[in-house]
């Protein structure tokens, strides 16, 4: 019985380190960029998260120290398995970034001077921000439900892109605004005797 729980254990533990490898090989672009992928992987395939917590996870990453992506792959581990699920799903994450990086820094000076090179990123990027095109709507979908969510979305587009407002305060202050609309709301809740 031992050695089957432990079979199962180290099974899981791979599943879980492959899946996030391979997130973290094929996606370029970032923790957004990663979400079609992410979303593909962990709630289709493997029926791991929701939409729900899937976004979730990605705004409590967003809004804690580190990189979205690692944040992500760290709480859907820890939802597996635990703290070891955490560990394990982060190291999944990064480790093909970490071969790449040490591949591309042996070579960057070379690569940089050849076109065909050159033109490959300008490929990527556009890629990228079709896929980041994507993932907006996507979130749109999924967290505009009323005018209010979509005028708060509206003002906090105009705050970063025309007046260069860093995102983290906005942040905080769309936690704050969460923080009192829920106050808010449980004190009518109790007022009304719900």
């Amino acid at each position: 019985m031992q050695k089957i729980v432990i079979k199962k254990n180290i099974k899981e533990c791979l599943d879980l380190f492959f899946v996030f490898s391979k997130i973290g090989l094929f996606t370029f672009g970032g923790g957004l960029a990663m979400m079609p992928m992410m979303q593909r992987e962990l709630i289709t395939k493997k029926k791991w998260i929701t939409e729900e917590e899937l976004l979730d996870y990605y705004a409590i990453g967003q809004s804690t120290p580190g990189i979205v992506a690692v944040n992500v792959s760290t709480f859907v581990g820890y939802k597996q398995l635990g703290s070891f699920g955490g560990v394990i799903a982060t190291l999944g994450m990064i480790t093909p970034s970490l071969i790449v990086i040490m591949v591309l820094a042996t070579f960057i000076n070379s690569i940089s001077d050849i076109p065909l090179a050159q033109k490959a990123l300008k490929g990527i990027n556009v890629a990228v921000a079709a896929l980041l095109t994507t993932v907006i709507i996507n979130f749109a979908k999924k967290t505009i439900k009323n005018w209010w969510n979509f005028l708060l979305m509206i003002a906090a587009f105009i705050l970063v892109f025309f007046f260069k407002i860093p995102s983290f305060i906005l942040i905080l202050f769309a936690i704050l605004l969460g923080v009192v609309n829920t106050f808010i709301a449980l004190k009518k809740n109790k007022k009304d005797g719900k």
